[in-house]
């Protein structure tokens, strides 16, 4: 038996069932679900990275499988790879930007408890996603102020969820989790900006060594 099926083999299907649907009591009781998600230990890893899967692939879908009228779609340009980034990206900025900042704030979430919090808080986004999906086939573009505050919707309920499980992850009040995860953003921000330097730094260095590396050999043919 190969290592995968070992590692499937012996997965608790009902607790992980458990794990997966308190995503939906978390969206109705956030303050007492995400307080019991990682004190009482109602979530796992597993059903987080489960919810980010799910995420990508209602997103994918609903680039894909909404009516054109509201998401046009260039399959020719379409990238899902960038999608996948664009999904996944985010979620491991701000775990770790808010980790490294709520250390110094005395924050007691440890990283992967970051990271389960905003994946719990992806639910709702999950759902909406699915049900606009159907929705834009059957009304009209006149009619799309439905569809777009659903999204709207989706995007505030999710991160309210989000300030939810930063307050209880870190024992935070309100104030200090809205502060920490505004600054969050800042760190996220100066993350950014040094991979973009490093990366055109690296990129310069390369691109001067092929130079000297092509004009090289350049001179060895003529000579």
């Amino acid at each position: 038996m190969t290592a995968v099926g070992r590692y499937v083999g012996n997965i608790d299907w009902k607790k992980y069932g458990r794990e997966l649907r308190f995503s939906l009591y978390t969206m109705r009781r956030p303050l007492d679900g995400f307080w019991d998600l990682i004190h009482e230990k109602r979530g796992s890893m597993a059903a987080a990275h489960t919810l980010v899967a799910l995420m990508f692939i209602t997103t994918l879908m609903w680039i894909v499988l909404t009516s054109f009228q509201f998401v046009p779609v260039n399959m020719e340009t379409f990238n899902a790879w960038w999608t996948l980034g664009m999904n996944v990206v985010p979620i491991v900025l701000f775990s770790v930007a808010n980790w490294c900042l709520t250390t110094l704030f005395d924050g007691k979430g440890k990283l992967s408890h970051i990271y389960m919090g905003y994946a719990y808080a992806l639910a709702p986004q999950i759902i909406i996603n699915i049900v606009q999906i159907p929705l834009s086939h059957v009304i009209t573009f006149d009619e799309g102020a439905i569809f777009w505050s659903l999204s709207t919707i989706s995007y505030l309920w999710f991160l309210l969820l989000l300030l939810c499980a930063m307050k209880e992850i870190h024992d935070y009040s309100f104030s200090k989790a809205i502060l920490t995860s505004i600054l969050s953003l800042a760190v996220i921000s100066i993350m950014v900006f040094i991979f973009v330097m490093f990366f055109a730094v690296v990129s310069d260095g390369v691109a001067y060594f092929v130079s000297l590396w092509q004009e090289a050999m350049l001179r060895i043919q003529r000579g």
